[in-house]
């Protein structure tokens, strides 16, 4: 489905085909590298000045809500969602305000996949509106938001009153370099470290 996934792009966001092709080459490969992270994100063994070994072990965190950027909108929501759904968390997610159609179209791609339903949910709207319900909501436990400052400072402020984990940004991130868009540190904030100390000897 790549020529109506360019043709959408081109449609919302007047970019160049070549743009597009390229915005969707590094979807699909986003995807590729996540999943293929699936199984060798794991956890370290920590030796402790007494007689322990430590297991620090990373597990998911439950319901993430994640809010969208308006920039490269089918590729800031692959690099956003995947990572979240690689470590086992659900997510409710808020696709590009501006630009939400690729978000949807991709979402046929899920519906007809081995994704199971409940895994990714989308609700389309005002990103900073919905951002704060998310925030406030008491079964969400993370949210992770790029938008703006003041988008920011909401998402912090409603989150205090249920001790959420929060990942926000309100600079524009280049979703088309590896470096800002995908890694480690993405894999890293979707979960959360559960430390299991192991007495040993006498």
């Amino acid at each position: 489905r790549a020529l109506e996934f360019e043709e959408r792009l081109i449609v919302q966001t007047g970019q160049s085909a070549a743009s597009a092709i390229e915005e969707i080459n590094l979807s699909v490969e986003r995807i590729f590298y996540y999943a293929a992270q699936a199984d060798k994100y794991d956890g370290q063994v920590h030796q402790t000045p007494v007689r322990n070994v430590t297991l620090s072990l990373p597990e998911s965190i439950g319901v993430m809500g994640i809010l969208c950027p308006n920039e490269a909108p089918l590729l800031s929501f692959i690099s956003l969602v995947i990572p979240a759904i690689t470590m086992g968390n659900a997510v409710v997610v808020v696709p590009s305000e501006k630009h939400p159609l690729s978000a949807t179209d991709f979402y046929q791609v899920l519906d007809t996949s081995d994704v199971p339903s409940g895994v990714i949910n989308i609700i389309t709207g005002n990103r900073d509106s919905l951002a704060k319900t998310l925030a406030e909501h008491d079964n969400v436990d993370a949210v992770w938001y790029r938008g703006s400052a003041e988008g920011c400072k909401l998402v912090e402020a409603a989150s205090i009153g249920n001790l959420k984990q929060t990942w926000t940004h309100s600079k524009a991130q280049d979703w088309f370099d590896r470096e800002q868009g995908e890694g480690a540190e993405y894999l890293r904030k979707a979960t959360q470290i559960k430390t299991i100390w192991v007495p040993y000897g006498a």
